[in-house]
Parts: structure tokens; C-alpha cells; sequence
């Protein structure tokens, strides 16, 4: 079972990427005769497909992850975000793994810290 499915209960989307482009979104138009101004999403808030998502960051690190050979049988840690830190939470089985998480999680789209203080080595 992978990341996307283990810790959001998905399968990946077909369009799915650890880093899309974001796509406009519309804001609700004012009463005015003004044109409907487009915002862009957070980085953090990406979803997979560019979409806005909570979630976003976690589930495109957890992406990552699915797509790191080296990360595919650690099932016992978990993918969470608080703003733009990911944080992972759980055990790991070697430091040597974590530092490789931590290494993919700095290189998705939007991450500014990655907080490791709630995974064990073990």
C-alpha cells in the first residue's frame, strides 16, 4: 500500500505531480461592474493536480514518497502539515531513511521546514 493510500485513503490521481503548476482561482465577483480578479494558491495548499487543498503539501510529500523507491516500506510513519513545516511523525527504521525523507520532503514545492521532532528511529 503507498503513501497516498495508506494516509488519505486514495489511490494517485492520473494527473497527479509532487510539483503542478496551481490553477486560478476565481474569487466571488463584487457587487461593482469590476472584472473577477483571480488569486493564485499558496504553495502550501497545492493539491495534487494544482487544485487548492488543504492538504495539499502532505499529500504531495506523501507522493514523493511513493515515488522514492527507497521510501516504499516504511509504514510506520505519518505525513502531516502545519502551514508550510511537514511534519513527520512515527518511527522510522534508520536515521539514514529519515535524512532521506527529510532530503524529498525539502524538495517539494512550498515546504519551508521540515519538523522530525515526533519520529523515532527504530
Amino acid at each position: 500500500m503507498g503513501w497516498l493510500q495508506r494516509l488519505f485513503g486514495m489511490e494517485k490521481p492520473q494527473n497527479a505531480e509532487v510539483n503542478p503548476a496551481p490553477q486560478a482561482v476565481q474569487q466571488a465577483p463584487s457587487t461593482d461592474a469590476a472584472p473577477t480578479a483571480t488569486q493564485s494558491i499558496p504553495p502550501e495548499r497545492l493539491g495534487l493536480s494544482g487544485e487548492y487543498d488543504q492538504s495539499g503539501l502532505a499529500k504531495r510529500v506523501a507522493l514523493a514518497f511513493d515515488e522514492d523507491p527507497q521510501l516504499d516500506d516504511v509504514n510506520t510513519l505519518w505525513v502531516a502539515q502545519t502551514g508550510s513545516t511537514v511534519v513527520l511523525k512515527g518511527k522510522v527504521p534508520s536515521q539514514e531513511i529519515l535524512n532521506r525523507m527529510v532530503s524529498v520532503a525539502r524538495s517539494v514545492n512550498g515546504t519551508t521546514d521540515v519538523d522530525t521532532n515526533q519520529a523515532t528511529i527504530g
